[in-house]
């Protein structure tokens, strides 16, 4: 029955979404800038973990020295090590290495800046732990760690996948549903760039609790749907997501200010995560699409009491988690 699979979904979200913060990207971040042929910055940041630094650690190659930093001081949000490494036989066509890695969970960003060389970012995964410098950075390496940068915030950001669900439960028209997507891409992107180039500067959190608003108003939406009486949102879907798009896009860029963004290739960096944003929301709604089918197909017609209440119980069950995120992000201000 379509009513169940919406209230499993729902509980699958809120469940998931409740304990955890709205962002749980947190990759670490390690940059090489060159000072001089043979000498380098290493700034070598760590994510928190409950306090203290994650058991990972950056180590450059045996012709460094030092190729490992000193112990690393919190910034309050993640563990920093800056220190200058002289390298006999530069970096260009060596390996540099992220110890322990391997049994973690995050990916780590390399940032890597030559003084002759354009800007280029490289990226260690759990999967990938030593990564050779290669002698001509490319553009190509940038975009492609964005675009699983984009696609991977979209899937682990609670807040805005609960948004393009609701969205889900309350549009029924798929083209309007498809406008409204696609509307809420172009008011990220456009508030996500703004904010990227330094146009907009407005704080996080207020961005993140009147994300958590926008989440409330379509779980209002959806508790006060009649049959026959279309909302706002119902409506003009595409107006609605636009204007909320906007807000999410700010967000999206907080994620991007802790990483940073290669001065050369902000182009690529932009719209490669924005890419990778886009797939990660259309993937989410294929999901959806896809179980909803599955389960129209497998159950037979007819929902009974179930059907009468599914839809009430989607909408309280997404607005309190959305109220929660509101109260505990406006307590943080």
């Amino acid at each position: 029955m379509k009513a169940a699979l919406f209230v499993l979904l729902t509980v699958w979200v809120a469940l998931s979404g409740a304990p955890a913060q709205a962002h749980a990207l947190d990759p670490g971040y390690l940059e090489l800038r060159q000072l001089a042929q043979n000498t380098w910055q290493v700034l070598w940041r760590k994510p928190d973990v409950t306090g203290r630094p994650m058991t990972i650690d950056a180590v450059l190659p045996e012709s460094c020295s030092p190729a490992r930093g000193p112990e690393p001081t919190s910034d309050g949000v993640a563990w920093i090590s800056i220190w200058v490494a002289e390298c006999e036989t530069g970096l260009g066509g060596n390996s540099v290495k992220i110890d322990g890695l391997e049994t973690q969970r995050n990916d780590v960003l390399l940032r890597l800046q030559p003084i002759d060389a354009p800007t280029t970012t490289l990226r260690f995964t759990p999967d990938t732990v030593e990564l050779e410098i290669p002698r001509q950075p490319t553009t190509l390496a940038v975009f492609t760690s964005y675009f699983r940068l984009g696609f991977e915030h979209i899937l682990e950001g609670w807040d805005h996948l609960l948004f393009v669900f609701a969205l889900f439960l309350l549009v029924r028209d798929k083209w309007r549903l498809v406008g409204a997507v696609t509307a809420f891409t172009v008011a990220h992107s456009i508030t996500l760039a703004l904010a990227t180039l330094g146009v907009l500067n407005v704080p996080g959190p207020p961005v993140e609790a009147v994300i958590a608003l926008s989440i409330v108003f379509l779980a209002l939406e959806i508790l006060r749907r009649k049959d026959g009486q279309l909302r706002l949102s119902e409506q003009y879907p595409w107006i609605v997501c636009f204007c909320f798009g906007l807000l999410h896009g700010l967000g999206f860029a907080g994620a991007l200010a802790e990483i940073g963004i290669p001065p050369q290739d902000v182009f690529a960096a932009l719209l490669s995560f924005n890419l990778g944003v886009e797939a990660g929301q259309l993937l989410f709604i294929a999901t959806l699409s896809a179980v909803l089918m599955a389960w129209h197909f497998m159950t037979p017609s007819g929902s009974g009491r179930l059907a009468t209440y599914s839809m009430p119980i989607a909408g309280y069950a997404i607005g309190c988690v959305s109220i929660y995120w509101l109260v505990e992000r406006v307590s943080g201000f």
